[in-house]
């Protein structure tokens, strides 16, 4: 893992007697591998992944609304749990997991934030997708303020490692990133974020880069 640029020490967590705790895992959005190269290199790292971080496969849940029942089948026999709901990355933890989310759109990210925000809940969160300072340059702050806010708020509070990248492999990996939380960078936050966070909603987003649940009938 170390040799993929993600330093394995953030990525794994340990009890206050140093024994390593076991990691769930979650992929989301990693599209139509059976279709498309990029995709298909995103499940290979993220299979070298579990295997480095010694997470069982049938622990790691996997969910894409573009999978066909092909790739499901492919995805089962490789052992993975595949789900069958869209949960638009609205998934509330209670473990150490994590999120394998490499070109998502912004409201999966947004919404996985918001669902977590909780000083308790997001130092559980490792996340390994599009660095969220890259996400804040190539937004307009006022859109990015009121579209992403959990994402525009994260970015000061959280810390990331960005994932080397060969130059042939850029359509595949740029701008990604390792993000993770620690409970002492949550402090810079008033005590206000904390009290009952709005859902995420996105009626004034032009182009909203997730399918929704009971949109992709």
């Amino acid at each position: 893992i170390e040799t993929a640029g993600i330093p394995a020490s953030q990525v794994e967590c340990h009890k206050e007697d140093g024994a390593s705790l076991e990691l769930d895992c979650v992929c989301y959005g990693l599209g139509s591998f059976s279709s498309c190269v990029s995709a298909r290199y995103q499940l290979a790292l993220l299979l070298l992944l579990l295997d480095a971080l010694q997470i069982p496969v049938q622990e790691c849940r996997v969910y894409d609304p573009v999978f066909s029942s092909g790739e499901r089948e492919v995805l089962r026999e490789l052992g993975f749990t595949v789900l069958t709901e869209n949960e638009e990355g609205k998934r509330l933890v209670s473990r150490p997991t994590l999120f394998y989310l490499i070109h998502c759109g912004k409201a999966l990210y947004n919404n996985l934030l918001w669902k977590n925000w909780c000083r308790d809940t997001l130092p559980l969160l490792r996340i390994i997708g599009n660095s969220f300072y890259g996400i804040q340059e190539r937004m307009i702050d006022r859109d990015f303020q009121r579209d992403y806010r959990y994402i525009a708020q994260a970015v000061g509070i959280s810390k990331e490692w960005t994932l080397p990248c060969p130059a042939r492999l850029l359509d595949v990996f740029n701008d990604t990133a390792l993000i993770t939380f620690s409970p002492s960078g949550l402090q810079k936050l008033p005590e206000s974020t904390w009290v009952e966070p709005p859902e995420p909603h996105y009626q004034d987003c032009d182009e909203l880069e997730i399918i929704l649940k009971g949109a992709q009938d």
